[in-house]
């Protein structure tokens, strides 16, 4: 079993990266193979609408010009997604909203690719509007057909400046037990 993570925020080891570390040690400990990418602040645009998705039907988006395609591979690849993102005005970032479009669309004109996978996502915020970036990552995982397991409370830390999620104990608790219910359900449904 395979669970990636795609950490959305350009703060290459920011709070955003720290918390997915901390869902993928979990993981691992069940011996679930993980693997890190960075998404945030790397080359991807936004989807054009160009519909040729549903005519190549290739599990590709045809804008070449960007690493999108590089991330769609990686997630379908992956038994396990888990995307975290920074709170941007009370929204995932730029790069992660292009990801859910483009991935997205991907993913329905390629028989919904992404069913049954497992999904979670991982939200850091310095105050407000968590709920919204938890909403929009979740949602796309439920339009997709993936399996979203649950935590102690929502996939959240309270922190700003890189490293303020050390300080957050209940935030590095969720993302703990996030990993061990995820680890959970991969191991159940393996058996299906």
């Amino acid at each position: 079993m395979k669970v990636i993570a795609i950490n959305g925020s350009p703060r290459a080891n920011g709070n955003t990266y720290q918390g997915l570390k901390i869902v993928l040690e979990e993981l691992q400990k069940e011996g679930i193979d993980t693997e890190l990418l960075q998404l945030g602040g790397r080359k991807v645009f936004g989807c054009l609408a160009c519909g040729k998705c549903g005519q190549n039907r290739n599990k590709r988006c045809a804008r070449e010009d960007d690493d999108m395609n590089f991330f769609i591979q990686k997630m379908a690849d992956a038994d396990g997604i888990i995307i975290g993102s920074p709170t941007y005005f009370s929204n995932v970032t730029t790069e992660v909203k292009a990801l859910i479009d483009r991935c997205g669309f991907v993913a329905k004109a390629n028989d919904d690719m992404l069913k049954r996978k497992v999904g979670a996502a991982v939200v850091s915020v310095r105050r407000a509007g968590a709920n919204f970036v938890y909403s929009a990552i979740n949602f796309f995982f439920g339009i997709s057909q993936m399996i979203v397991p649950g935590s102690s409370y929502w996939n959240m830390t309270l922190s700003r400046d890189p490293g303020d999620i050390q300080k957050d104990g209940e935030g590095i608790a969720t993302f703990r037990t996030l990993g061990k219910n995820m680890a959970w359900v991969l191991k159940n449904l393996k058996h299906e």
